[in-house]
């Protein structure tokens, strides 16, 4: 009796599960006219050693890192959540397999704060002007970039699509079209939702991308995903429409009320209390602790010159403060920047580098990276699936 040929490690028999597959009519023709004119091969065979090779691509495929495109990438924050490895308040948060090959942003300190960290120097440029030079983006699997929020902002003029700026999401575009990724990830403001019809006409131009993409959004709460800090951000995401493969927002590990299971809320308290100095020095070995911002308290009318709660996570950490960064809740001075890096998910061995005005812009400026994570996982759940689908 024919055993047939011998069973490969990979073979779909010796995954432990017994599967079931079908052969369309008209590949089982071509499969029977190749047995026709090569009676030497069996059609067993020829289909044994075609799932064979699927296996060892997908299995290839399935470990390989997913290479990453960063715009408007500031200090890292969200390139930290994609690239993973990074420890937090006693977490470890591993790679999830991902690569970032390009990165870009116009302010200087930011990209010398991203080079001296990541050790990858960052293209220091106006992204319109990169582009209209005739560079070229590398391809990829993935392109994320929060483009300019100010304009967008509460705690801003709200000039919204009327300013330049507010128009620099056309040139994630431009990049997406170039680059042709699977997926992308485009952060913003939670006031995006608020300034009329401004995140459909942007739902709306990323749509019109060709390769066709599915765009959704949701608006996420860094609290609700371990990060200290009641900071909510629009998160538009693209999908290849001919990938037929959804993506789902990360579920929320934490809340406010913790009765449905999730841990509580991350503190304030929890933060940032062990870098407090009770004896009235600062504690200068964590990068960035001796810088604050020394600016008198103008009345608790004013934004940003309340004391942030000790039980309760903290408030959006702000780029734009002229000097009114919140106070610490013991209220002897105003958070420095290490403890809003802290507030932010930033690991200790993160360093900002520049003036301590420039360094609150970077962190303010930044997508937590916590919170970048989590997305992060979410992404490599739909590669995988799409994996599997294929």
């Amino acid at each position: 009796m024919n055993k047939g040929p011998k069973k490969s490690s990979l073979s779909i028999s010796n995954q432990g599960k017994r599967k079931t597959f079908y052969i369309k009519n008209e590949v089982l023709d071509l499969l029977e006219k190749y047995c026709d004119e090569n009676p030497h091969r069996k059609k067993s065979e020829v289909v044994n050693d075609a799932l064979e090779s699927y296996l060892i691509k997908s299995d290839t495929e399935s470990k390989r890192k997913l290479k990453v495109v960063s715009l408007f990438s500031g200090c890292g924050g969200m390139d930290l959540g994609f690239r993973g490895d990074f420890k937090y308040l006693g977490n470890v948060y591993p790679n999830n397999g991902f690569e970032v090959i390009f990165a870009n942003d116009i302010f200087k300190e930011a990209c010398m704060s991203y080079e001296n960290y990541f050790n990858h120097t960052p293209v220091h440029q106006d992204i319109k002007e990169y582009l209209d030079s005739g560079n070229v983006i590398p391809k990829c699997d993935v392109v994320i970039g929060g483009f300019p929020c100010q304009d967008f902002s509460i705690a801003g003029k709200r000039k919204g699509l009327s300013s330049e700026r507010g128009l620099l999401y056309l040139q994630m575009k431009r990049v997406i079209e170039m680059t042709q990724p699977e997926i992308f990830i485009a952060e913003n403001v939670k006031g995006l939702t608020r300034l009329g019809n401004a995140l459909d006409i942007i739902k709306n131009d990323f749509a019109s991308i060709e390769p066709k993409y599915n765009i959704s959004h949701y608006l996420l709460m860094a609290a609700d995903y371990g990060v200290p800090q009641t900071r909510e951000r629009v998160f538009i995401v693209g999908t290849r429409a001919d990938s037929n493969i959804g993506f789902y927002e990360p579920i929320p590990t934490h809340a406010a009320d913790s009765s449905d299971g999730r841990k509580p809320w991350v503190t304030s308290y929890e933060a940032i209390d062990d870098l407090f100095e009770y004896d009235g020095r600062m504690k200068d070995e964590y990068y960035n602790q001796t810088q604050y911002s020394k600016a008198k308290n103008y009345g608790s009318r004013l934004q940003g010159n309340r004391p942030i709660k000790k039980d309760f996570p903290g408030p959006t950490i702000r780029a734009q403060h002229h000097g009114n960064i919140e106070f610490h809740y013991n209220e002897t001075r105003r958070l420095t920047v290490r403890e809003c890096l802290r507030i932010q998910s930033f690991p200790d061995d993160f360093q900002l580098l520049g003036s301590a005005s420039k360094a609150y812009v970077q962190v303010g400026n930044a997508v937590p990276p916590v919170l970048a994570w989590h997305i992060s996982k979410q992404v490599r759940e739909y590669f995988s699936k799409k994996n599997r689908t294929r």
